[in-house]
C-alpha cells in the first residue's frame, strides 16, 4: 500500500514542476525574453498546455474572469500542496493502523 502512496506523491510532484515551468515560460514569452517563432519553444509550450489544460478547465469555469490574470495555476498548485502535504499522509496513517 505504501507504494501506491509514493507513486501518487511522485506524480503530484511532477505535475507541480510542470505547472511551475509552464508559468515561468509564459512569463518569459509575455516579456519577449524568449521567442515563440522558435520551433522548440513553440512545441514545448503546446505540449505543456495540452498537459495542463484539462486540469485548469474545471477551475477556470468556477473562478471569475480577471482578464489577462489567470489564477488557475495558483489554485492547482495550492490543491496539490494540500493533497500531498495533508490529505495523503493522513490517509496513509489511517490505513497503516
Amino acid at each position: 500500500m505504501i507504494v501506491i502512496f509514493q507513486i501518487i506523491s511522485v506524480l503530484l510532484n511532477v505535475l507541480w514542476w510542470i505547472i511551475v515551468i509552464q508559468a515561468i515560460l509564459s512569463w518569459l514569452v509575455a516579456f519577449n525574453v524568449i521567442n515563440t517563432y522558435n520551433d522548440f519553444v513553440r512545441s514545448l509550450l503546446i505540449a505543456l498546455d495540452r498537459i495542463t489544460a484539462p486540469i485548469y478547465r474545471p477551475i477556470r469555469k468556477i473562478m471569475p474572469d480577471l482578464g489577462a490574470l489567470d489564477l488557475s495555476p495558483l489554485v492547482v498548485l495550492l490543491l496539490i500542496y494540500i493533497f500531498d502535504g495533508i490529505i495523503l499522509p493522513q490517509a496513509y496513517a489511517a490505513l497503516a493502523y
